[in-house]
């Protein structure tokens, strides 16, 4: 059993974001769905790998698929937290509410990003604690 990153942040993100023209931000979902997949295991999902969805279904699917990608994997984030008892906040209506509608207000996309690493972060502690 490898331990997991747990210090992922939201300045780090996006600083790294602007220095790498947006690189980093497919970097990131890749390892945060990788590391998904190894600590949800046991509910018999696997998410699909950031780079197939980012390079290839959504431009064929004028973005759409990369929407659905949020919502399961926020989804499955969500259901992790709870199965793992860790008192957090978060899952695909998070994505929705922060994300997509708070958009119309320019913070909530940074919110849900501030949300989105915490959760893979608790998941990330709590799986190198407990397995």
């Amino acid at each position: 059993m490898r331990n997991l990153k747990t210090d992922r942040n939201y300045i780090t993100f996006l600083l790294l974001n602007i220095i790498t023209c947006g690189i980093y931000a497919i970097f990131l979902n890749s390892a945060i769905g990788e590391d998904l997949n190894i600590i949800a295991a046991r509910d018999g999902k696997k998410t699909m790998h950031y780079c197939l969805v980012y390079f290839v279904l959504a431009p064929l699917t004028l973005g759409i698929w990369g929407l659905v990608w949020f919502h399961q994997i926020s989804e499955r984030m969500g259901d992790e937290l709870r199965r793992r008892g860790i008192d957090y906040n978060f899952n695909a209506s998070t994505f929705w509410l922060w994300n997509v509608l708070g958009s119309f207000i320019f913070v909530g996309p940074i919110v849900y990003t501030v949300k989105y690493i915490k959760a893979i972060n608790l998941l990330a502690e709590d799986y190198n604690l407990n397995g």
